[in-house]
């Protein structure tokens, strides 16, 4: 069945993990798992310390190229196929610093969010997605 954009957003806000979906400048899809905080109609990740191969992150880049992404989270980890769902942000994203007021806020919120943070807050550019709208879908009413 399909989600409600409130019903979509409550699940989406409520998962530990998402996927980010941007766009390489020629077009092919680049997908990144991400932690992530969603404040208003606005979803929150930053880089932090965790061990990358670089800096300069592909995701990044193409949000600068071009800012349309899309974020998923999803309940597939049981075999009870009647709990499945997912549920999709589609939005325009944008890198701000994580010295602005803004970027202030969004890891502070991330900090009290994932506890890991607390002993490494995230040091890196934030990733600000404006989300236009939100879906998903359920196999049953029940989350």
């Amino acid at each position: 069945m399909r989600l409600d954009g409130a019903e979509a957003r409550r699940r989406f806000a409520g998962a530990r993990v998402a996927r980010l979906a941007s766009l390489v400048d020629a077009g092919h899809p680049h997908i990144v798992p991400v932690v992530f905080v969603v404040i208003d109609q606005h979803i929150y990740s930053a880089v932090d310390a965790k061990p990358k191969s670089t800096s300069a992150l592909r995701r990044l880049d193409n949000i600068r190229v071009n800012p349309a992404v899309s974020l998923l989270t999803d309940h597939y980890a049981d075999d009870d196929w009647e709990a499945l769902w997912w549920s999709r942000a589609d939005g325009d994203a944008r890198v701000i610093g994580v010295d602005e007021t803004e970027g202030v806020a969004a890891v502070d919120a991330l900090v009290e969010r994932y506890s890991q943070y607390r002993e490494w807050r995230p040091d890196g550019p934030v990733l600000a997605v404006a989300v236009r709208k939100w879906s998903g879908w359920s196999a049953s009413q029940s989350p």
